[in-house]
């Protein structure tokens, strides 16, 4: 449901063919949204899933280029926390890097893509500064998958 708030939210502008604002202002919105919910006493998620969403609905190939990112990572890591702040710095580093070295995956350089990128990032870390503590003390969760799977012996 999370990636689905951002990729409606940012497909909005363009289903109702509104031109004069940035679909990704409509992701960051859901973003917000998401992670701040009124109803909740502003305590929500912690942006990955809805800004995997924005991408989505932003750019499709970047999104699965993105999603990539992630999926190596988590087999590397077995940890979601790890994973989801890793691939926040690598996709960041792509939005930069991308429309020079593989323009298929991202034509052109976004500037507002890359601050939204480097923003989401960072508050990406923040909301997980619990989940850091505990990959430091070797006590973070680890998921039946990848490596390091908690199902190992």
């Amino acid at each position: 449901m999370d990636i689905l708030k951002g990729t409606l939210a940012t497909c909005l502008p363009i289903i109702f063919h509104i031109t004069t604002i940035n679909p990704l202002w409509f992701g960051v919105c859901a973003i917000l949204g998401h992670t701040f919910p009124i109803f909740a006493k502003f305590k929500g998620g912690k942006a990955v899933a809805t800004s995997a969403g924005m991408l989505l609905g932003f750019s499709p190939i970047f999104f699965v280029y993105s999603a990539t990112i992630f999926v190596v990572s988590l087999y590397f890591t077995s940890m979601v926390s790890l994973s989801s702040m890793i691939s926040a710095v690598l996709i960041t580093l792509s939005t930069i890097f991308l429309p020079y070295i593989a323009p298929v995956i991202l034509p052109e350089h976004n500037w507002l893509l890359t601050i939204i990128a480097f923003l989401v990032s960072s508050f990406i870390f923040l909301r997980h500064k619990e989940n850091i503590q505990r990959i430091k003390n070797k006590t973070e969760s680890l998921i039946p998958f990848g490596l390091n799977s908690s199902k190992k012996k």
